[in-house]
């Protein structure tokens, strides 16, 4: 069963439908009984880095969360701010993040030619796969996902980008090492193809 973790930021009924729609049991929840149950586990995110990660470690889980993914090697998969969150920290707050990936998160800065572009990134993009990975199988390369966001990740381990968009920048979209993986965009907003995405993760990653 995958377990949509559950404190207090993110789209969670969505997500929790997306699966139902692909056939995949998931169910949301706080408690740490059913989180340590798992099969697999997603970390939902949106709004700001600060207030996200103060309120998953108010709510006790991130150790629980921690040895799952860090020691038991459950595979985990951050959506939007939940990627954000599996960074060092975010040039939007002060709040450190859980560190699983070494990258940090910064704030859309664009040149000259990109100046004109709105920030937040709102709406449909596409995304290109850089590494093959069971994440990105079968990758079609008219895949567009939903993109809502102002800060976007930097990873310093290239070998951890799987995908990216371009947006005046080049943005590592997707990221994935071992059993960690990450989203920037909203898989449960982005239709078929985020289904798509999502049902590799329930049954191509081990």
């Amino acid at each position: 069963m995958i377990v949509v973790v559950d404190y207090g930021v993110g789209n969670l009924g969505s997500i929790v439908n997306m699966f139902k729609k692909v056939g995949v049991k998931a169910v949301a929840s706080s408690d740490p009984t059913v989180i340590e149950s798992a099969e697999k586990l997603i970390l939902p995110g949106v709004g700001a880095f600060d207030a996200a990660m103060r309120k998953f470690r108010e709510t006790g889980l991130v150790p629980v969360v921690g040895e799952l993914v860090l020691e038991k090697k459950i595979p985990v998969l951050g959506l939007c701010v939940g990627l954000q969150l599996m960074t060092k920290g975010s040039e939007e707050g002060q709040e450190a993040g859980l560190g699983w990936f070494d990258a940090e998160t910064v704030r859309f800065k664009f040149d000259a030619e990109h100046a004109p572009l709105k920030i937040p990134h709102m709406g449909w993009n596409s995304v290109q796969v850089r590494r093959e990975h069971p994440l990105v199988a079968d990758w079609d390369p008219e895949s567009r996902f939903y993109f809502v966001h102002s800060y976007h990740v930097v990873a310093k381990e290239t070998d951890a980008v799987l995908a990216e968009t371009e947006y005046g920048v080049q943005i590592h979209s997707i990221l994935g090492r071992g059993n960690i993986m990450g989203t920037q965009f909203h898989p449960e907003k982005s239709h078929k193809y985020g289904m798509r995405l999502l049902k590799n993760f329930a049954e191509n990653v081990q």
